[in-house]
């Protein structure tokens, strides 16, 4: 719009939320290539700032202004009235006088005689000024007019100032640097509303400090708490037999352990004669490795990380070796399990024909090592905090205007406020990790440091992923088909998205915001021997890395997050903690005896009561790639939309279809209900 004309119709939305509006004056300024007006009062002559409302107001100005670049907003709290803050949704400006001084149509040709700058975000006095640009999203390199330059400068300095970073734990990735939530201001927090979760048969267990008596005791509890979870009801049913053990490695609430390995682990105290009772009769240890029908569970992250004393009583943590084997059933089924790894004479190698408690207790501490790798690995490390590190760094590198900026955010935006109250709540001291778990406040900075270092780029990646653990092809591998189809889906989304700004590889090198991102997360992220890129040269290298974030604060934590209470529900198949060491001789665990290892009674209700409330989705939970239209704001992105919902929701068909005609329930990588972003 040429806004060498003298006079402008301005008119102010109010976003129509019923907290939208506020008390306050708005002053505004227009910015032109040439020059801006002086501050002017929207709220002069009784324009009030109310909730949905609309405020014209007249600007004149004496002198062209060039290109209307920008416009300024800032608030000034009345005296006498609450500050509230003010939720503008955008501001439009229209030009009443087209011709300029030489008599054209105007300076800058192409523009419409309305632009419109959209804001669709919180303003508050204490921000003092606040600019807003109209037009598309756009590179850095694509900016024509230094003044927008620099405004994409002051807006990173602005967020580089509010959000810094912070050291969580040695050797983990780093977090946000916060005090209280109130630092990330009203932009960067908001309300998760979830359905009230029902407690009631879990209160009152609250002084019962010591083991549970009996299964029967435990049954009955259960049978008031997950009556209507038939999830939780086929793995109480199931979960001593050894088709469903291995079964939950591919499809469980931690899918992200089981490899294929064609070598034995050296430390595993195992022999190919003691093996063979539970291989075809025409084969042998050697030719099922070869074929690739023997896969393994190894968690030596968790070897020697110190174990937390509950309730007054030391617990203890194993470090299992558990080898599997796919049978010719179809059926992955554990052959051999080893409680630490260090082999020895009180370290026994447990087996199938072993006296059924003594198999059935192996395969409890496994399930109780997997608890602690799935809390704290797959599911804090790998979607909490690679969000929260994506969202720290896409605030401080990338402006809002950059293209992946809007992409990334919908997806990462909610993980420092949930993070923030994770470190002060569960992850604190009196909090379920410090009371309840295994592995404790002492071990877990241990556990996080270790699987940080053992992460790589690859096993975040999915198709890398399955197809180095070799868990691809397996017959009833419902994960990994789901994971692939899900990735696939938003992989070709987003490469057509950086493929409408960058036209080439070598735009993608020219970026200096992109290549400052991917330097900040590095260097606040993972080690270098992680695989992450250190630069990014292509597009395709952008577009897998983009979809690595989208993928892991989507789908992945849906896997991992929302289906953890059906798998734990039943509390021997997922214990918290053990209260006795692993068993150093075989031959003298009774069944009554099982018991003592397990939690206690309250301890057990406290961490069903937690699971409970983390796995519950939002009511105003946000379905995956359904975006706000302020950010897709155009026909080709509205076209790139519209695409990938459709394929997710063909995805969505094939999976219902499919699990109709299961035994077993499997719902977690269903489109329709994955949330767009890391959920409580």
């Amino acid at each position: 719009m040429s806004t060498s004309c003298h006079e402008f119709e301005v008119t102010v939305h109010t976003s129509p939320g019923p907290t939208s509006g506020t008390f306050s004056r708005l002053w505004l300024n227009l910015i032109g290539s040439h020059g801006e007006t002086p501050p002017l009062s929207v709220s002069e002559g009784g324009c009030l700032l109310l909730p949905g409302s609309v405020c014209p107001v007249q600007v004149r100005v004496s002198a062209p202004l060039g290109c209307l670049l920008l416009v300024r907003l800032r608030l000034e709290a009345r005296t006498g009235f609450p500050d509230l803050d003010w939720h503008c949704s955008r501001v439009e400006v229209r030009s009443l006088a087209v011709e300029d001084q030489r008599g054209g149509r105007g300076a800058c040709p192409g523009d419409p005689d309305i632009q419109v700058f959209l804001c669709d975000r919180w303003l508050r006095t204490a921000d003092g000024d606040i600019e807003l640009r109209s037009g598309k999203l756009c590179l850095l390199m694509d900016e024509t007019e230094e003044k927008v330059k620099q405004q994409r400068i002051r807006q990173l300095e602005h967020h580089q100032k509010l959000i810094r970073w912070r050291e969580f734990v040695e050797g983990a990735p780093h977090c946000v640097d916060l005090n209280s939530l109130s630092e990330l201001g009203p932009n960067l927090r908001y309300t998760f509303k979830s359905p009230a979760a029902n407690l009631y048969y879990l209160r009152g267990f609250a002084g019962q400090a010591e083991s549970w008596t009996s299964f029967s005791e435990l049954e009955t509890v259960f049978s008031f708490i997950g009556h209507q979870n038939n999830t939780a009801k086929f793995v109480q049913a199931h979960w001593e037999e050894d088709w469903y053990f291995g079964y939950q490695c591919l499809n469980g609430c931690n899918p992200l352990l089981l490899r294929q390995t064609s070598i034995l682990p050296p430390n595993l105290s195992v022999t190919p004669d003691m093996l063979r009772p539970f291989l075809p009769d025409c084969s042998s240890l050697e030719q099922e490795l070869q074929t690739g029908n023997i896969y393994l569970l190894d968690y030596e992250v968790l070897d020697n990380v110190p174990a937390n004393v509950i309730n007054g009583k030391q617990t203890y943590l194993s470090a299992p070796l558990c080898l599997l084997h796919l049978n010719q059933r179809g059926q992955l089924v554990p052959i051999a399990i080893q409680l630490q790894q260090t082999p020895g004479p009180h370290n026994p190698l447990f087996l199938p024909s072993d006296p059924g408690c003594d198999w059935l207790l192996a395969k409890i501490f496994v399930r109780s090592a997997d608890f602690q790798c799935h809390q704290i690995a797959s599911h804090y490390l790998r979607t909490h905090m690679l969000g929260e590190l994506c969202c720290v760094s896409t605030l401080r590198q990338l402006p809002e205007t950059h293209p992946l900026h809007q992409l990334l955010m919908p997806h990462i935006r909610t993980s420092l406020q949930i993070n923030f109250q994770a470190r002060a709540s569960l992850l604190a001291a009196d909090g379920v990790f410090d009371k309840a778990m295994g592995c404790g406040l002492e071990g877990l900075p241990v556990l996080l440091s270790r699987a940080s270092d053992r992460i790589s780029y690859q096993s975040l990646c999915v198709p890398d992923d399955l197809t180095e653990r070799g868990v691809d092809k397996l017959p009833q591998s419902f994960y990994a088909q789901d994971a692939l189809r899900v990735w696939d889906a938003l992989h070709r989304f987003v490469f057509s998205w950086v493929s409408v700004y960058y036209s080439g590889d070598d735009e993608v090198q020219q970026d200096s915001e992109l290549q400052h991102w991917i330097s900040d997360l590095n260097a606040h992220g993972f080690n270098n021997h992680s695989g992450f890129p250190q630069c990014f040269r292509t597009k395709a290298e952008v577009s897998k890395f983009v979809t690595m974030i989208m993928f892991s604060c989507s789908a992945l934590h849906a896997a991992v997050n929302f289906s953890q209470l059906d798998f734990a529900l039943w509390m021997p198949n997922c214990p918290a903690y053990m209260l006795r060491p692993p068993p150093q001789v075989k031959g003298e665990v009774m069944e009554d005896d099982i018991m003592s290892f397990l939690p206690h009674v309250n301890l057990t209700c406290r961490v069903l009561t937690a699971l409970m409330l983390l796995s519950q989705p939002a009511v105003n939970f946000v379905p995956l790639c359904h975006y706000k239209d302020t950010i897709f704001r155009d026909d080709a992105h509205c076209r790139l939309v519209e695409a990938v919902q459709a394929e997710l929701k063909a995805i969505s068909d094939d999976i219902t279809e499919r699990n109709r005609h299961l035994a077993l329930p499997y719902p977690y990588l269903d489109p329709e209900h994955i949330e767009n972003s890391v959920a409580i």
